[in-house]
C-alpha cells in the first residue's frame, strides 16, 4: 500500500473490553483538540456507549499528552466552515451541542481520566462525567472568556454543582488554569494519581461499577443527576444562541487572532 492509500488515524477511538467502554480521543499532535470530525465521532462513540448492553460504565481519556485542548481553533474558529456569520449553513443550530448533549444523555455512568491539559471543550467534557480522576499532569481551564465566548452547557450547568457557585464564577469568569492538586482540592475531581497510573484506577473503578446490576446503575444515574442538576436543554441551547452571538464580535475575532499570532489580545468591548 502506498503512503496515500494509508488510511488516516481515527480521531476517536472507541473499545470495549470487560463491559466498559472506552472513548479515546487521538489528535495527539493537536493536543486532542476537536475539530468537527473528531466532534461527530466522540457524538457517535458516547450514544454506542449508552446504547449497547454490553457496556457497563465507560471510561473518556485522551491520546498523551493531554485530555482534551479544546476546540480546534484553526479548523472551529478560523477555518473555512467557522463557527461565524458567513458560514450560518454549517453552523450549530441554537441547540445544545451535539457531542455535548450525547455525554449528558448517555445511559452508562461516565469516568473521565484526565491524563493533561483540560482546557475549554476539554474541561467541559470532563465535566459531562460523573466522576473525574486526575492524572498528576492534569490541568483545567474554562478558558472561553479568552476567546470573547461564554461556557457550553457544562460549566453553566455542571461547574457550580461540583465546585460551588462562586468557585465556578471565578473559574469561568478568569479562565484561569487549575492545576491537579487544586482541581483535588476544590472537588473538580476526586482523585490525583502518577501519570502511569491513570487508567489502571481508572479501569478498576469501572470494573467496581461494572460489576454491579445494569438496570440499577442506570435508574441510579438518572436519580443523581435530577437530584444534583436542573434541565441542561434549556441552558444548552441559550449558551450555543449566545456563543453565535459572540462569535460575530470583535473581541472573539480578536481572542482568536492573537491565540493563532501568539500575542496578548486587546479587547474593546466591541
Amino acid at each position: 500500500m502506498s503512503d496515500k492509500d494509508e488510511v488516516p488515524p481515527e480521531d476517536v477511538i472507541y473499545e470495549v473490553a470487560d463491559h466498559v467502554a472506552t472513548i479515546t480521543l487521538n489528535r495527539p499532535h493537536r493536543r486532542n483538540a476537536l475539530g468537527w470530525n473528531a466532534y461527530a465521532q466522540l457524538e457517535k462513540g458516547l450514544k454506542d456507549a449508552s446504547a449497547d448492553n454490553e457496556v457497563r460504565c465507560v471510561v473518556v481519556t485522551g491520546a498523551d499528552p493531554a485530555f482534551c485542548s479544546g476546540d480546534d481553533v484553526q479548523e472551529i474558529m478560523a477555518g473555512p466552515k467557522s463557527f461565524s456569520a458567513e458560514n450560518r449553513a454549517v453552523t450549530v443550530r441554537h441547540q445544545p451541542t451535539p457531542a455535548a448533549m450525547a455525554a449528558l444523555e448517555c445511559e452508562k455512568p461516565m469516568i473521565a481520566a484526565v491524563n493533561g491539559a483540560a482546557i475549554g471543550w476539554g474541561m467541559e467534557l470532563a465535566l459531562y462525567a460523573d466522576i473525574r480522576l486526575a492524572s498528576e499532569k492534569a490541568k483545567f481551564s474554562e478558558m472561553f472568556i479568552k476567546r470573547g465566548l461564554v461556557c457550553d452547557v457544562g460549566g453553566f450547568y455542571r461547574l457550580p454543582a461540583i465546585v460551588g457557585p462562586a468557585k465556578a464564577a471565578e473559574l469561568l469568569y478568569t479562565g484561569d488554569v487549575v492545576d491537579a492538586e487544586e482541581a483535588l482540592r476544590i472537588g473538580l475531581v476526586t482523585e490525583v494519581v502518577p501519570h502511569a497510573g491513570l487508567l489502571p484506577a481508572a479501569y478498576e473503578l469501572a470494573g467496581r461499577i461494572a460489576a454491579n446490576p445494569p438496570l440499577a446503575l442506570r435508574f441510579m444515574k438518572q436519580g443523581l443527576a435530577r437530584a444534583s442538576y436542573g434541565d441542561p436543554h434549556e441552558i444548552g441551547a441559550w449558551a450555543i444562541a449566545t456563543i453565535r452571538r459572540l462569535m460575530d464580535t470583535e473581541d472573539h475575532k480578536e481572542g482568536v487572532a492573537s491565540f493563532l499570532e501568539k500575542r496578548d489580545p486587546v479587547f474593546t468591548g466591541r
